[in-house]
């Protein structure tokens, strides 16, 4: 995933550790635990976006994930920018969205909602490189029977996000 639009970036530091977070003019583009597996180029050396903490849509974001890890929270609301992924990738980030919080899908599940039944591994590997990691809610994919399966931030984030939501879930596989 590359990257074409100014981009900003500010930090947070969350209960579950620190997290990179990116805008553009548009909205959200990013938000990433520190260490996350697929980390987008820019981040994976020094970094090379400005910092803006002052940037209206990072300080949005910050007071909504605050409010989240304090459960009072259980929705985003605010714009995205996800054009730096493949059309498919979009539709199954898409998809995600529209997973409620308490709620989860299976990879399967997700893949035919976008039509593509077939596409599970496809799927997979969309979820895994979702760039707004919890608002993009990729941590309410589980796997087959309810497993708690692949998670790029970890699978302890994962766990203690679903834990957070109120979801009840199989151990690690």
């Amino acid at each position: 995933m590359k990257f074409h639009n100014p981009i900003v970036q500010t930090r947070y530091d969350s209960p579950l550790g620190s997290i990179i977070i990116a805008a553009t003019a548009k909205g959200l583009a990013g938000l990433w635990f520190d260490g996350q597996r697929h980390l987008p180029v820019e981040l994976a050396g020094p970094v090379i976006w400005p910092a803006n903490p002052d940037h209206p849509v990072l300080q949005e974001v910050i007071r909504q994930l605050t409010d989240y890890f304090a459960g009072q929270r259980t929705q985003f609301d605010v714009p995205l920018d996800l054009a730096y992924g493949t059309a498919f990738q979009q539709s199954v980030w898409q998809a995600l969205l529209k997973i409620p919080q308490g709620g989860t899908a299976s990879y399967g599940e997700v893949s035919r909602r976008i039509g593509k039944p077939a596409a599970v591994r496809a799927v997979g590997a969309a979820v895994g490189r979702n760039p707004v990691s919890i608002i993009v809610p990729c941590h309410r994919v589980m796997g087959a029977g309810g497993a708690l399966t692949g998670y790029a931030g970890g699978l302890e984030r994962k766990s203690a996000l679903l834990q957070l939501e109120g979801v009840a879930h199989e151990g690690a596989r």
